[in-house]
């Protein structure tokens, strides 16, 4: 089971969202499926496999919500414990949801490969790692690379790698990765340029405050929304400042769904709905009583509404000529009316 639907494919992404604690982790899980998500993703790495534990300037943070903490410290207090999945995974599996994670390096591939995970998410951070994005793409799922801080180069090379070891089922999120993301710098557009320039699905990972960037980029075309999903922000934890709430989240799916219906399809053929209104259309109708033999007029002959009557393009056509019959105001006008 993946992602190929013919509606956005929304995402609540677990993440750091759990408080240490599995219970409320599977709490999350459930949660998501009653906002209306289609998939809960995880994030498979261990502080050892994503960084050093170094205390050199290099490793500690800076210009963000974590400034001054340790790369180290931050995700050994943020990964979810790996003996948590297997449990996540069958909790969505009754659910009705999908479960797929972010792997940071081969081990978690390996470790996910186990799970059978259906899809493979690479984060931001990660586009430039082709050594893992080539083999996460090797297994032959469905790709989802954010690009939050991807150059045209690194796009490309990310692209290719997975199309190298044959994978061409690619979908690219346009991501800022900046926490909480300025909605100024969503910069929504780009999926529109991603489809066109690599040939590939587009969506939004979505780090800004609120639900107004997800639904434009509904209605821009975005085939896959991923937000950050919390049980309860008191919660606490890496990203619980910039992660949405069940009530939040379910709002967001409504406002997703709801745009989804709007867009609608190219086409001029009128719905039952629409064609019922045609009754309100303007057409020509008798304004005043008008004797046989007597001249149509502006005066006697009207376009008004309702449009039960003939169609206004005759109205040129017919002034000036003489009705047949005698004609009481309120009357829908027809040409058999009228002496041509």
């Amino acid at each position: 089971m993946h992602f190929k639907t013919n509606s956005v494919f929304i995402i609540a992404e677990l993440s750091a969202n759990h408080g240490d604690d599995i219970k409320i982790a599977v709490e999350t899980v459930r949660a998501a499926k009653r906002a209306g998500a289609d998939a809960i993703k995880l994030q498979t790495y261990t502080a050892e496999t994503i960084t050093l534990n170094s205390d050199k300037d290099d490793f500690v943070i800076k210009g963000t919500i974590w400034e001054g903490k340790k790369l180290y410290d931050l995700y050994k207090g943020a990964f979810l414990p790996w003996e948590w999945h297997k449990e996540l995974y069958k909790t969505a599996e009754e659910e009705g949801l999908v479960c797929f994670s972010s792997p940071f390096d081969k081990t978690a591939v390996d470790f996910l490969e186990e799970l059978n995970t259906p899809i493979y998410k690479i984060a931001s951070f990660e586009i430039t790692d082709v050594n893992l994005i080539a083999y996460a793409a090797s297994k032959q799922k469905p790709m989802i690379l954010s690009t939050g801080i991807a150059e045209y180069e690194d796009i490309e090379l990310a692209v290719k790698t997975c199309r190298e070891v044959g994978n061409n089922d690619i979908t690219l999120l346009k991501c800022t990765s900046s926490y909480p993301a300025p909605i100024e710098e969503a910069n929504l557009l780009m999926m529109q340029r991603f489809a066109k320039d690599f040939g590939v699905r587009v969506g939004l990972s979505d780090h800004t405050l609120g639900t107004i960037v997800p639904i434009v980029a509904t209605a821009l075309g975005a085939q896959i929304i991923e937000k950050h999903f919390i049980l309860d922000r008191s919660i606490g934890g890496a990203d619980a400042s910039f992660s949405l709430d069940e009530k939040e989240f379910t709002e967001m799916v409504t406002a997703v769904r709801n745009v989804e219906k709007a867009m609608g399809r190219e086409s001029y053929e009128l719905t039952e709905k629409q064609k019922a209104g045609k009754a309100f259309a303007r057409s020509l109708y008798v304004a005043e009583d008008i004797k046989a033999g007597e001249i149509i007029t502006e005066d006697n002959v009207r376009s008004v509404r309702p449009g039960f009557g003939l169609h206004p393009k005759y109205l040129k056509e017919i002034l000036g000529k003489k009705v047949k019959i005698d004609l009481e105001m309120g009357t829908p006008l027809k040409l058999d009316d009228v002496e041509f």
